[in-house]
């Protein structure tokens, strides 16, 4: 099972093929091959990188590796 990089939460819900949502913390994932990107969904719908806050930090192993297809 899942679980989010920043609360731990295990409701984690797939938003798009490579797009996860958090219902704890309420950030969006975005996972591609071995890079992990991290977003708080702002009021108006907007997305807001917090991949500063979370850099050098390796996917969790519970996280499915996502590969683009050609």
């Amino acid at each position: 099972m899942m679980k989010c990089p920043n609360c731990n939460s295990k409701d984690i819900g797939k938003i798009g093929s490579h797009q996860f949502y958090c219902w704890g913390c309420f950030i969006e994932l975005t996972v591609n091959g071995e890079k992990m990107s991290v977003y708080q969904v702002e009021e108006d719908g907007t997305l807001s990188s917090l991949d500063d806050l979370f850099f050098g930090e390796e996917i969790p192993q519970d996280f499915p590796q996502m590969h683009a297809s050609s």
